[in-house]
């Protein structure tokens, strides 16, 4: 069986996932979709829209057949290592072909790239330390680096955040496996960021985000499967309403301010000195915006300090996250087709690390950490919805479709 992988969050399914999807089945004549999907926390470091569960119905019921977790470890990270653990589990389920969508549309450009940055490491590297030192984020010191070097026309921007992504993906899989094969899909109209909904049938899911959160469900039916509508609906009622930080403010208050510096130090990236300015954020604000805008800095972006904030929730230590290495340890089913199934069955027994269906109380390190995640989701419901998302990891089979 012929396989294509995607990388995913589904945050929610729209259009423009389905689009990809379509596209990257057609392209490749896959006859298995795999999507390596982040939990309940994301990779720019917020609670998912809805829980991974609802997320992996409306990834079966728009055509994908197996929905693998992406351990917390690697979801809620900087896109190198986001990238490098989604790799490393679509390789691991003998995947031949991964696709990501990019605002550049040409692999050709992504090869020329990675090898112009390979030919290129030491200054690229030189320029990066120099532009952080000046007080630039990561991302802007990867970007400016990347420009000081000249870069051709036929070389991706690294300044769009698709671009970067794709261009991790391929950097994993040269040191994972170079024989996996990789194709991009232009992204159709808006913007990774845009927050608004335009008059085609594709729009951000930022801008979906936006109108759910403020109640504009009717407005959003043009832009997402009519299966992923129905399933946000049905979320409503099972469980009471949407995700947002906003719900977990108090949770993020309180760990800050029940710290000392050196106890937020120890937090799992941490910069020096950044946890004197969370505990005065968190003095002065009255909530989670307030927070995040007193927090804000050049140096500092909106989407770095929402994974420190996700760490201070969680209690991520360092020393944690660095103890369990960089290859994620096992493979978690959260759903899949009948064909999906077959295609599971037919490799079990090559899989490299191990297939977890059901979670036991006893578990390893990693996945102790999605459980927690999934924990501290809860407690941005109301009871009795938190309880009953609690218990979700225990209790939840991968969902069939």
């Amino acid at each position: 069986m012929r396989t294509v992988g995607i990388v995913v969050e589904y945050n929610p399914f729209h259009n423009g996932h389905l689009y990809q999807l379509q596209k990257a089945k057609e392209d490749t004549h896959a006859d298995i979709a795999i999507c390596i999907m982040s939990g309940n926390f994301l990779q720019r470091g917020e609670p998912a829209l809805v829980s991974k569960w609802s997320r992996t119905k409306m990834a079966l019921s728009a055509g994908i057949d197996l929905v693998i977790e992406l351990p917390f470890a690697f979801s809620v990270q900087k896109a190198e290592i986001f990238a490098y653990g989604a790799v490393y589990l679509l390789d691991a389920l003998n995947c031949s072909h991964i696709c990501f969508g990019s605002e550049s549309g040409q692999i050709s450009d992504f090869h020329n790239t990675i090898d112009f940055v390979h030919h290129h490491r030491l200054q690229y590297e030189k320029y990066i330390h120099e532009f952080i030192k000046e007080g630039m984020s990561y991302p802007s010191a990867l970007s400016k680096a990347y420009q000081a070097l000249e870069p051709g026309r036929d070389l991706i921007d690294l300044s769009k955040p698709n671009n970067i992504l794709g261009f991790h993906y391929m950097e994993a899989a040269a040191e994972i496996n170079p024989q996996l094969r990789f194709l991009t899909i232009k992204r159709k109209n808006a913007g990774y960021h845009d927050p608004s909904v335009n008059e085609t049938n594709i729009a951000s899911a930022t801008s979906i985000r936006n109108r759910l959160r403020t109640h504009q469900t009717d407005s959003i039916k043009n832009y997402i499967p009519k299966t992923s509508l129905s399933e946000l609906q049905h979320y409503l009622v099972e469980f009471g309403q949407l995700h947002s930080w906003e719900n977990y403010w108090d949770y993020l208050q309180y760990q800050i301010l029940s710290k000392s510096s050196k106890e937020l130090e120890a937090i799992y990236d941490m910069e020096e000195g950044l946890e004197n300015r969370f505990i005065r954020a968190a003095q002065a604000a009255k909530d989670y915006q307030g927070f995040m805008e007193i927090m804000k800095t050049k140096r500092y972006t909106w989407t770095r300090l929402q994974r420190i904030s996700t760490q201070i929730l969680l209690n991520i230590q360092k020393e944690q996250i660095n103890d369990l290495g960089r290859k994620p340890q096992y493979i978690r089913l959260l759903g899949m087709s009948h064909v999906g199934q077959k295609y599971l069955r037919s490799i079990k027994k090559d899989l490299q690390i191990p297939l977890i269906a059901k979670v036991s109380a006893q578990q390893n390190q990693m996945l102790a950490l999605d459980i927690k995640a999934t924990h501290m989701y809860a407690q941005g419901l109301p009871e009795p919805y938190r309880t009953k998302m609690r218990d979700l990891d225990y209790r939840q089979p991968p969902i069939m479709m």
